[in-house]
């Protein structure tokens, strides 16, 4: 029997989009019904208990490492001994595996044009009740339109969108399997039946090297450094970013996932950002492998406000970290990311296709999105090495916040960050993070207006962030 507290310390750091992932894995080994009243991971586990599939800790490191949660495994760890054998040791469903990577690599656009497609099939009601892929791919199961041997209607689906997601499917279908190497069928009373065949074995994987890659191997990697400017004086004249804590929330979640240590500072202004900066490039870096600055703001072109309304330059941000003022960060990658404007015009596009706009403006009616604007001055980059600055948006442009779920740029880094930080994945180093984080929100429409994010680096090497 699994250790309740560790369980209970494990469903602390789920969230309720995780849970409902681990529901959707287990949809095959636990009858959908019985999944429907789940509330918590605390619920699930009970379920899981009754089907005696937390004997030991193999099925449920499998749904933590397909979900991208690999740090919880260090909450199984009892001792040095390996886990508990048994005749059969339970394994995910291929099936399922192949769904959820799907649902890990669609956009949000190609969601609502996977949604649209479903209408007739699927009923305008039971289509509003989906906010996930996984939704999707549930009610497609209740329909008998999608089973682990009736995949042809999710292919076509696909096929009018994202060729790579079909293509997702058609490897399932030829027999290879996904991120697990075996596969777990259910009999015909919903009871799981396990394969005790061996596991494929992957090839291991020979060390960076240190003249091509920034090498990452001290636990916490460095700090990742957070400055939530979120409410602002009156006399400041700026309106409150509402859905910021959002974002914090993010970063928070995905960079202690990439081994970094947490630091969060909220609604400074601009004197204490500056003194909280200065501090800050005082720290002895010896030990780390890597510094994050992450501000979210309004802003101008060149510059982040402080919550009194002052203006902070973006070099008076990165000047601490040269080498000269940090030594001990010398030849180590300083990243910053900018949410904030960086002018007061706004993008403009091409005028959508009737199908996309009716999407869009059904998508605008329950989203309320704001800018993060302010006044001008001159731009300034680091000119130092080692450092990339990721933008929200290029100069003179205004860049955009949804008040329920954070700004555009800052959740879409996150995705693209779980994404590439996936141990299935290929060593995606972090410009080619970027440069799909560019891609996804350049797609997107805001109020029938657009926003392009800017990376600037004076990087020497490649770097690969992956969860520790």
């Amino acid at each position: 029997m699994m250790d309740r507290v560790k369980l209970s310390r494990i469903d602390e750091e789920l969230d309720s989009s995780e849970v409902a992932e681990l529901c959707f894995l287990c949809h095959d080994v636990v009858k959908k019904k019985q999944l429907e009243g789940v509330r918590d991971a605390k619920d699930l586990f009970l379920k899981l208990e009754e089907k005696d599939l937390l004997s030991n800790y193999s099925f449920l490191s499998q749904l933590l490492e397909t979900i991208r949660r690999p740090d919880l495994l260090n909450l199984l760890e009892t001792d040095s001994r390996p886990p508990q054998e048994t005749g059969a040791n339970p394994t995910l469903s291929a099936y399922r595996v192949m769904l959820y990577k799907i649902y890990e690599d669609m956009t949000r656009e190609n969601f609502e044009k996977m949604k649209f497609l479903l209408n007739d099939k699927l009923g305008k009601r039971n289509i509003e009740t989906c906010d996930t892929a996984l939704d999707l791919f549930v009610e497609m199961e209740k329909a008998d339109l999608l089973s682990n041997t009736k995949l042809t209607e999710l292919q076509t689906i696909l096929q009018e969108f994202d060729q790579q997601l079909a293509s997702t499917v058609q490897r399932y279908r030829e027999g290879e399997i996904l991120d697990v190497g075996l596969c777990c069928f259910c009999s015909s009373d919903g009871e799981p039946v396990y394969s005790d065949a061996e596991p494929l074995q992957t090839k291991s994987s020979s060390p960076p090297d240190e003249t091509e890659y920034y090498i990452l191997n001290h636990n916490p990697r460095g700090l990742c450094v957070v400055i939530n400017n979120e409410v602002f004086e009156e006399a400041s004249g700026l309106k409150e970013r509402r859905g910021s804590h959002q974002d914090e929330s993010t970063l928070r979640s995905v960079f202690s996932r990439l081994g970094f240590k947490m630091v969060v500072h909220k609604n400074l202004t601009a004197k204490k950002m500056r003194s909280e900066i200065q501090e800050l490039g005082a720290t002895d870096f010896f030990n780390h492998d890597a510094l994050v600055v992450c501000v979210l703001s309004h802003g101008e072109k060149g510059s982040v406000f402080g919550t009194d309304g002052l203006e902070v330059s973006l070099r008076e941000l990165t000047q601490p970290f040269t080498s000269g003022n940090a030594p001990t960060l010398a030849r180590k990658p300083k990243l910053f990311f900018i949410q904030a404007c960086q002018g007061s015009d706004f993008q403009r596009g091409a005028i959508p296709c009737p199908v996309k706009q009716r999407q869009e403006e059904k998508k605008n009616e329950q989203s309320v999105f704001e800018d993060d604007a302010g006044r001008v001055t001159v731009e300034t980059i680091p000119h130092d090495a080692d450092f990339l600055m990721g933008m929200a948006t290029v100069p003179e442009y205004k860049s955009f916040r949804n008040t329920s779920t954070g700004s555009i740029y800052i959740q879409e880094l996150c995705r693209q960050l779980v994404r590439s930080a996936s141990k299935s994945s290929e060593n995606d180093d972090i410009l080619t993070v970027l440069t799909r984080v560019n891609r996804e929100v350049s797609q997107g429409d805001y109020q029938r207006k657009k926003q392009m994010p800017e990376p600037k680096y004076t990087l020497t090497k490649k770097l690969v962030l992956k969860f520790v």
